[in-house]
């Protein structure tokens, strides 16, 4: 399925986009970075058009995406929780090449302030979007009676969670994510840039429960899977089950 997103669907967040640039929501904003992000945001809506795929898949063939070549961690998020749930569906979702474009000329022009604070803003836009084909697809379970109200979707990526970068290359030949303008190159690089893919894992919430205390969790530079637990478990989860921290 092919759904074209709304600009205003994925807005992105101001405080998430400065704190990516080390200034903290407690911070004052100097007024000329308030002023870079208003002409970022404004570039944003002019060049990108979001728009996503997602299809459903089955355990046994998401077994087969996810082994890819081999090279995941041996102990792994992702094939810890997905074994676990009764609906998988790979996804794929990009802002378009105008977007990408418009930072790669803002950095050969030399405008590296703006360039800069437009590649963050389009990152964090980039991850709404994938947050509402997640959403989508949660809905879409919830109304067809397949998934209980108080269940959960939660996305996971290639290059995270123990699953290797490499596993791009057989993702993208099960959802085809060509037919929305996403290609890969051979160092499975997602061409624009400013695109996602993964797996979205839903079921009981339960599922998704698990302590980020993983071998390859001291090398994340994120944790942003702390925040999406907390979310689903209460503020006090994961610490209470292992903070590799």
């Amino acid at each position: 399925m092919i759904l074209e997103l709304s600009v205003t669907d994925v807005a992105p967040d101001r405080d998430a986009v400065l704190t990516s640039l080390g200034i903290p929501p407690e911070r004052a904003v100097p007024a000329h970075i308030d002023a870079l992000y208003t002409a970022a945001t404004n570039r944003l809506a002019e060049t990108a058009a979001p728009i996503g795929i997602v299809s459903s898949i089955t355990t046994a063939e998401f077994e087969t995406v996810y082994d890819g070549e081999g090279h995941n961690e041996p102990d792994s998020v992702v094939a810890d929780v997905y074994p676990r749930a009764p609906h998988l569906a790979l996804f794929a979702v990009t802002l378009g090449a105008d977007t990408s474009r418009a930072i790669t000329t803002g950095f050969a022009s030399h405008d590296f302030a703006l360039a800069s604070m437009l590649d963050a803003v389009a990152s964090d836009v980039a991850d709404r979007a994938a947050d509402v084909l997640e959403r989508r697809f949660e809905a879409a379970l919830k109304e067809n009676g397949r998934l209980a109200d108080d269940g959960a979707a939660l996305r996971y990526s290639p290059g995270y969670c123990g699953w290797h970068v490499s596993g791009q290359k057989r993702l993208f030949r099960h959802l085809e994510p060509e037919q929305i303008g996403i290609t890969l190159t051979d160092s499975c690089l997602m061409q624009p840039l400013k695109s996602v893919s993964g797996v979205i894992v839903a079921g009981p919430k339960e599922v998704h429960r698990f302590s980020p205390n993983y071998s390859f969790c001291r090398h994340c530079e994120t944790h942003s899977c702390r925040e999406r637990l907390r979310a689903l478990f209460g503020r006090q989860y994961p610490d209470q089950h292992g903070d590799p921290s």
